[in-house]
């Protein structure tokens, strides 16, 4: 992984640099394994974040807006109670391990000073935050409990001693000579970067890999300049925080990674990296968890239209051959002397074909020949008048399946919040039932749409599901504004509040249209735009349609980067 104990270094000295001697003001925690703590420092309100997030386990500055529960958990309760208002002395990293420590000093509600640690252990799936009494070293709580019947090493539960996570038999790569590090190495055994995971605290395999890289072809002189440079680039907070994108993989760490072939992006600092890579990533696990069940959902109603347009089709196929089943009524009718009863079919002569050639027609047996007669017009007339019907049930089926595929686009793209809103949709509609909760019974929800800034300053609005859509384009919009939507893809509605954008400002607003609709992945998105009056919905249709006419059409390729800057 990208953070290992040497990242965590340099993301210590940088939250140290910010935050020390900041005062706490606030603790959220907007959802289960995260925390945001507003720190007042060097006279600015900074965010820090702090994951013990199973796959995205980190702990950064950062600028993301994060929605907070109406209702707060019991350890961030507790966590408010021990910490706002005190202050950071110390911010620092246990050896080379991927704990941070925060180490803050206030006073009780009696008045007496008092001392509270903050470990914050990035473990990836055993990743946790505990609060400390420093005084007694026990643990106060933390945001997961560890009981003895899971880990026998050390309990994580409020009442119990603080115990570092067991150490690793590993030497500090800070602390090696030249002739300690060639020592442990065996260059006859290969798999140089493994040999180097394996004997040294703080390397990932992804550090590792650079520094064999960088070696070239290895050798005791190679791969001991190697180290060194590396490891004096950490040493000397010699950083350039860079994300490498490869076709399969992406990757971030305090200095351009080499071996990994790619394009690459640097920034000014760590937390503005980890802001970038991680945008949009944690929030799309939490929404996939949250609305696993409402994607399941969606897609077996899109599946049931799909295979209901397969039948009608074969319905109407088979309606379309209502003038045969007339033909063989009336040649029957005309030949009922020549049918018996229990035939199978009769061959009889087609009055209606030029050339009189005799036509085979297939025969009930049990039926009377009267009876095969009226059978044949009776399927003419059913068949005749379920064209008009089939038609309409295909057309609407169609349109059912263009609504699930907009939900499930919208789904890609939503936050927990946007999650509910398309659950409450859904109910609405008749397709799910929902329990409401009965102090929220009578109370309508505030919707709460995504704000953007283009360059020049204009606010661009963005609905992310279709009741946000219907909001946006019908009640908040003006009539002269300009609205924008991907062309014949699946996406949001997205306003700008303006009634004359510059060229600049609808290219940008099209950027989010584009990456806000199914085709976010691809290049040169066809993006219509026209005047809000120009856009309707027609009565009846279904949450979030609209038709438009007058329209214009740009072509973008969606920039995620681009979204990130604008984003308020």
């Amino acid at each position: 992984m990208s953070f290992d104990g040497l990242f965590t270094r340099a993301m210590t000295k940088e939250l140290m640099d910010i935050l020390k001697g900041g005062r706490i003001n606030k603790i959220h925690q907007p959802y289960k394994n995260e925390l945001i703590m507003i720190i007042r420092s060097n006279g600015k309100n900074h965010k820090l974040l702090l994951s013990a997030h199973p796959s995205y386990a980190r702990i950064q500055l950062t600028n993301e807006q994060h929605e907070n529960p109406q209702e707060p958990s019991m350890f961030c309760m507790l966590l408010r109670k021990h910490l706002e208002g005190y202050f950071i002395e110390e911010i620092r990293q246990a050896e080379l391990d991927r704990v941070i420590i925060f180490e803050i000093k206030g006073r009780n509600e009696i008045g007496d000073v008092s001392f509270k640690q903050v470990y914050v252990e990035i473990m990836g799936r055993h990743s946790n935050i505990i609060l400390v009494d420093k005084e007694k070293n026990l643990i106060l709580d933390s945001i997961k409990h560890v009981p003895s019947s899971i880990n026998t090493y050390r309990t994580i539960l409020p009442g119990q001693e603080y115990i570092f996570p067991p150490k690793q038999d590993k030497l500090n790569p800070f602390q090696v000579t030249e002739e300690d590090l060639l020592k442990v190495l065996d260059f006859n055994s290969g798999k140089m970067d493994k040999q180097l995971v394996d004997h040294f605290s703080g390397l990932s395999p992804l550090i590792a890999k650079e520094i064999v890289f960088q070696a070239g072809l290895a050798n005791r002189v190679t791969i001991s300049n190697a180290f060194f440079n590396v490891l004096n680039k950490i040493k000397n907070h010699d950083y350039c925080p860079s994300i490498i994108y490869t076709r399969t993989k992406e990757a971030f760490y305090t200095f351009p990674i080499s071996y990994l072939q790619g394009e690459e992006k640097s920034f000014q600092t760590i937390s503005e990296m980890l802001d970038r890579f991680y945008f949009g990533k944690a929030e799309r696990d939490r929404v996939k968890q949250q609305g696993n069940d409402l994607e399941r959902f969606i897609k077996n109603e899109k599946e049931k239209n799909e295979l209901k347009i397969a039948k009608l089709k074969a319905t109407l196929n088979e309606a379309q051959n209502a003038d045969r089943y007339q033909l063989f009524g009336e040649l029957l009718t005309a030949n009922l002397h020549l049918v018996k009863k229990g035939m199978e079919k009769i061959e009889v002569i087609n009055y209606y074909d030029e050339n009189a050639n005799t036509i085979s027609i297939p025969l009930d047996t049990r039926t009377t020949p009267s009876g095969n007669a009226q059978r044949y017009f009776t399927k003419y007339q059913k068949a005749k008048s379920s064209i008009g019907i089939v038609q309409e049930q295909i057309e609407k089926a169609e349109l059912e399946i263009e609504y699930f595929d907009n939900l499930l686009q919208q789904i890609e793209s939503a936050s927990p919040k946007d999650i509910e809103e398309i659950r409450l949709e859904l109910a609405e509609e008749g397709y799910l039932r929902i329990k409401q909760k009965r102090n929220n019974k009578n109370k309508s929800q505030k919707i709460i749409l995504e704000t953007y800034l283009a360059t020049d300053g204009t606010t661009i609005l963005v609905g992310k599901n279709n009741k946000q859509n219907d909001y946006l384009t019908n009640k908040v919009a003006a009539r002269d504004e300009i609205w924008l939507h991907t062309k014949d893809i699946p996406g949001s509605h997205v306003v700008i509040r303006s009634k004359n954008p510059s060229e600049t400002t609808i290219l940008e607003a099209a950027n989010l249209a584009a990456y806000y609709s199914k085709a976010k992945d691809s290049s040169s998105v066809p993006v219509d735009f026209t005047r809000v009056r120009h856009v309707k919905k027609p009565n009846g249709a279904k949450p979030g349609f609209v038709i438009y006419e007058q329209q214009q059409t740009v072509f973008v390729t969606p920039n995620a980067d681009k979204v990130l800057e604008m984003k308020q």
